[in-house]
């Protein structure tokens, strides 16, 4: 069994693998981490090994403290990864983007695969049916768009995520709502019909938080996949196992 460690910014998830499937997944605050990991290490006591992935700031401390209960890899820019990584400046690639790489590869072997994890920013990630990653783009997600046009600008007020009633905004709230989620909804379809253009057999994967909302409202075919990110550092997780 395997516990998977995805440190964001203010929140952290757990999840328990017992090989490829997920059973069991918590959400804790970023400063209760190491209880949450004590609960689950005496509730699961047959874990071996775990990974850590943060984009946000973990404290030395705290790794030592999981390092009492398991094997714990640090996934980085130094990590032993299952493809050929293409980028310019690969230092530079977050991990979190290399887990959701590498979630295609467990799941989509030797397919042409762009995957879209929609959260505070959007995140286009390519790799090729030769297991070659080139990149992608990085865009403002739903949240970070609602609130720099209330911020940037003197008379905009902060909304909160509304499917407009039509395209043509009749208010102010309106307009913001078609122009915040048309816009991004219209980003998305036209992103993939442009890898289209260059892969006919293209398979694209849609995660991170907003993914529920978004998928129910493009017109492209996706597989939407709230978990994504968690299952590919499980598979990097085995890919990087001595067994």
């Amino acid at each position: 069994m395997n516990l998977i460690i995805d440190v964001g910014n203010s929140f952290v998830k757990l999840a328990v693998f017992k090989s490829n499937e997920l059973i069991d997944k918590t959400i804790v605050e970023i400063d209760d981490l190491i209880g949450a990991v004590n609960l689950i290490s005496e509730k699961y006591g047959s874990i071996k090994r775990a990974i850590v992935s943060s984009v946000g700031s973990l404290k030395n401390k705290d790794i030592t403290e999981i390092k009492k209960h398991f094997e714990l890899l640090v996934l980085n820019s130094e990590t032993q990864l299952p493809f050929k990584n293409c980028y310019k400046t690969p230092k530079t690639l977050g991990v979190d983007r290399i887990a959701l790489v590498c979630g295609s590869i467990g799941q989509f072997p030797g397919r042409n695969v762009l995957i879209i994890d929609a959260g505070t920013c959007v995140t286009y990630d390519f790799i090729n049916s030769d297991n070659e990653y080139w990149g992608g783009a990085i865009s403002p997600g739903i949240s970070t768009r609602y609130k720099s046009l209330n911020n940037l600008t003197a008379n905009l007020p902060l909304l909160e995520l509304e499917m407009p009633k039509q395209i043509m905004g009749d208010s102010t709230e309106e307009s913001i709502h078609s122009g915040v989620v048309y816009g991004i909804l219209n980003e998305i379809d036209g992103v993939i019909e442009s890898y289209k253009l260059k892969y006919s057999d293209l398979t694209v994967i849609l995660t991170g938080g907003d993914a529920k909302f978004l998928s129910k409202q493009l017109k492209s075919s996706i597989f939407a996949n709230p978990n994504f990110l968690l299952e590919g550092l499980n598979f990097i997780l085995q890919f990087n196992s001595n067994e």
